[in-house]
């Protein structure tokens, strides 16, 4: 009798075991081992922004490498979990998906911003703390992505900068700056257009004509005429790389006086070596340092890539933003201490104030109430193949 009862004790153990962990796996809460913190990845590795996408899930993947050789978060191993959505929303969706209900992930660095934006509901429903490369500033708005983190200035800051640096570097007195606008019809493209609009009519820029030039691009002259038949002072460009490198060609070959200014997507050590001589002189808004700066948060970027036996100077900045997001998205798992989930890990992070990148950012900085990182950043100018900070911090204005 004592063998058949310890049998159905036995039994009835086993099932209910059975029951929890089938509970678990129907719900999407099956635990995470309690020595693994699993963080997931969606990059473009072969889409339309791939030129720099690559390069920033490179920095990602060496972040997650070096921190797990310092001893991970917390005394808990980093397992990265990525894969390539090719610049494809639906295809993000499903990764999302994947990641969260299948592989359990506490947290996500993502890309670009249409599919960044498509997953906000998602990420705030499911409490999924998100870090992605898209810059746009309704990312930023707490109420509508609870869960949404930006440590880049946004677009529309960028674009607001760059029309301050040109309001206050404007000497005629005789009539407002006249300024085009350059930029791609997706969501990443149109993010800082109307905000553009809107801070030039409130301080006294005229912004004169706008052309749409795909990522996609290898001749934008029909584009670049049509603007230089308006005559404006300065374009602003919103691209990535390749387009960007496409448009300063172009308007060097059609001799168009109009000064460029890229805002950071396209100002990177790439440009430079696809524009050549037309490069020269251009100017960028940079958020982030480049890897040949002297900033202190470089140098355990330089050791990790030199203890690899890889020159660190080949390292973009795309692969420095990489390595910089997903170190400040450690930070605030690390805070979270042991409460990891979603919600602690967002409270990680919304305490961190004027946290220090060592020079490669302005410092980073949220709350409760605003998810915007950083709001200041400088202007550099190519200036013999090289490119060079021309200015100091510059904080965004309304």
């Amino acid at each position: 009798m004592k063998t058949g009862r310890c049998f159905l004790r036995t039994a009835t153990c086993a099932w209910m075991i059975l029951v929890i962990v089938l509970g678990w796996s129907l719900c999407g809460c099956l635990p995470q081992s309690p020595n693994v913190i699993q963080v997931g990845g969606i990059f473009d590795l072969t889409g339309a922004t791939s030129d720099v996408g690559i390069p920033y899930a490179d920095g990602v993947r060496d972040c997650v490498k070096y921190l797990n050789e310092q001893g991970g978060i917390n005394g808990r191993e980093i397992k990265l979990i990525d894969a390539d959505y090719g610049y494809n929303i639906e295809r993000a969706k499903t990764l999302y998906t994947r990641l969260v209900k299948e592989d359990h992930v506490l947290a996500i660095m993502g890309w670009g911003t249409g599919d960044t934006e498509a997953l906000r509901p998602y990420t705030a429903a499911d409490k999924i703390p998100f870090m992605s490369a898209s810059y746009a500033e309704s990312l930023t708005i707490v109420q509508e992505a609870p869960y949404n983190f930006l440590i880049g200035v946004t677009y529309s800051d960028q674009m607001r900068i760059a029309l301050q640096y040109i309001r206050d570097s404007w000497t005629d007195t005789s009539r407002a700056p006249r300024v085009a606008l350059i930029y791609n019809d997706t969501g990443f493209g149109l993010a800082p257009i109307q905000d553009g609009r809107d801070y030039a009519a409130a301080h006294g820029i005229e912004i004169i004509d706008e052309q749409i030039v795909s990522l996609s691009t290898t001749d934008a002259t029909e584009q670049l005429r049509n603007m230089a038949a308006q005559n404006p002072d300065y374009a602003i460009v919103q691209e990535t790389t390749a387009a960007g490198s496409v448009i300063a060609r172009d308007a060097q070959t059609l001799a168009i006086p109009t000064r460029l200014v890229f805002l950071n997507w396209s100002a990177d050590e790439k440009f430079i070596t696809l524009g050549g001589e037309a490069a020269e002189g251009a100017l960028g808004t940079v958020p982030f340092a480049f890897i040949t700066e002297d900033a202190p948060g470089l140098a355990e970027i330089k050791a990790f890539n030199q203890a690899k036996g890889v020159d660190p100077t080949t390292r973009s900045i795309r692969y420095v933003q990489g390595w910089t997001t997903m170190k400040v998205m450690a930070e605030g798992i690390r805070r979270a201490g042991d409460d990891l989930t979603g919600e602690g890990i967002r409270r990680g992070l919304e305490s961190l104030t004027n946290l220090g990148t060592g020079d490669i950012t302005a410092p980073i900085t949220f709350n409760p109430n605003s998810h915007k990182g950083a709001t200041a950043l400088r202007i550099y100018q190519v200036q013999n193949g090289r490119w060079v900070p021309i200015t100091d911090y510059i904080q965004a204005q309304p």
